[in-house]
């Protein structure tokens, strides 16, 4: 297996995608964030309100920002105009919260990453509002958990 990101003489290099063919892409990926009973006895209606304002619908704010500027973030990563950009965030039975970012694009490249993105920073931005109740809570999972479009195809077993 050769790595995608170097060329010939094993340097960093942006993979060239000028010869793929177009294709419609999606992707989802999941991250799980622990806040711990304390935070968690917090919520009301789906939502935990802090000083800073409703958490959850921050980090939504957050993913999908985050997302859209990941060929921004990521270096070597293509720049994409997203076509659409879900954050969802539920809280699970043994509550932990779980955000879930689809991303889609109609392109030669990618889309993984702008999901992983999207899930990686809403966690993040849940951590960073909660962080003056505890300094307990785990972001203990961030993956990708289905993509479609490109070369082949992904589903993970969960």
């Amino acid at each position: 297996m050769s790595l995608t990101h170097l060329n010939s003489e094993g340097n960093p290099s942006m993979v060239d995608v000028s010869e793929k063919a177009v294709t419609k892409r999606v992707a989802k990926a999941r991250s799980i964030v622990v806040l711990g009973d304390e935070i968690m006895d917090l919520l009301q209606n789906d939502e935990i309100h802090t000083k800073k304002g409703p958490v959850f619908q921050t980090a939504v704010i957050a993913g999908v920002m985050a997302a859209k500027r990941t060929g921004e973030l990521i270096p070597l990563c293509h720049p994409l105009g997203l076509e659409n950009c879900q954050v969802e965030i539920t809280v699970n039975e043994a509550r932990e919260v779980v955000i879930v970012c689809t991303a889609s694009v109609t392109g030669k490249t990618g889309i993984e990453m702008e999901a992983l993105t999207g899930a990686s920073v809403a966690a993040l931005t849940i951590y960073d509002m909660c962080k003056a109740m505890s300094q307990h809570i785990i972001i203990k999972e961030t993956r990708l958990v289905a993509k479609t479009g490109g070369k082949k195809d992904f589903l993970a077993e969960l």
